[in-house]
């Protein structure tokens, strides 16, 4: 088959190293009868990213969640989204040339945040974090499928997708989930307990189909700030927070099975 029309977006943030990669990158697709385009095209049947895992979830959301697969180059920290080094990109362009991979679906949380005026979705690949602004304490109730569960009391609460349980979610203590679990994982931030408040000291996994429901103990409080993989939003009068997967997927191009036991073990042991 003719690579002449297999088109390959090429997103790059601007530190001087992924500029450089991104040259040779192109260089190595053409070479190859690929058609690489940094002007983002529908149409393409890949997305490479090349940067470190901020600039990979940026893309993502930039391009509203596409069905075109990713793949990320890792000129950044810690890269555990980006897969490839700069210095092995030709055994890279080659495998995939060859369909030496298989494709990963990646599950991400939706929350809907309803206030006394209007209903919001935000769509998050990582995670999705309620927390009080200017580091204030924040006063919750939260419900597991209508049931409740908790009054939390604490600096916030965290909601993690399998494949951000890496991120946020383990720096706060939370468990390492495997990224094909159909899951959420709800972990809390400095949680106190005492007569007035009940909040669960570690964070608990809890079934995709069930959805998430958080209230605000008081009503029309305005000092929650709603965190989307790092973006900040603040709504006023929020009356109810409802979480759940999402019905959106994303994709990711895996070269090796044991790809994630690997960054597992090079990223975090």
């Amino acid at each position: 088959m003719s690579n002449s029309n297999r088109v390959i977006n090429i997103i790059s943030n601007r530190n001087y190293e992924s500029r450089n990669t991104k040259i040779k990158l192109i260089d190595i697709l053409e070479e190859e009868g690929f058609v690489p385009t940094e002007e983002y095209n529908p149409n393409a049947e890949l997305n490479i990213c090349i940067g470190g895992d901020g600039a990979f979830l940026r893309s993502i959301h930039k391009h509203k969640f596409p069905n075109i697969p990713f793949i990320g180059i890792n000129t950044g920290h810690l890269g555990f989204f980006q897969e490839i080094s700069p210095t092995n990109m030709k055994d890279f362009v080659d495998r995939y040339a060859n369909k030496e991979y298989t494709v990963e679906e990646i599950h991400l949380v939706e929350a809907n945040v309803c206030t006394k005026k209007k209903c919001f979705t935000l769509t998050g690949i990582n995670e999705i974090v309620i927390k009080g602004i200017k580091s204030k304490v924040v006063h919750l109730t939260m419900y597991i499928n209508s049931n409740h569960l908790q009054k939390f009391c604490g600096d916030g609460i965290i909601i993690s997708t399998p494949v951000g349980s890496t991120a946020y979610n383990f720096s706060s203590g939370g468990s390492i989930i495997y990224p094909t679990l159909q899951s959420l994982q709800v972990t809390p931030l400095s949680p106190i307990s005492s007569k007035a408040y009940r909040s669960l000291p570690t964070s608990i996994v809890i079934p995709g189909e069930l959805p998430i429901q958080i209230k605000p103990e008081f009503r029309y409080e305005n000092s929650i700030l709603i965190v989307n993989d790092g973006m900040e939003f603040r709504y006023d009068d929020i009356e109810e927070i409802v979480l759940k997967i999402s019905d959106k997927k994303v994709y990711k191009i895996n070269l090796s099975k044991n790809v994630y036991w690997e960054n597992l073990k090079s990223k975090f042991l």
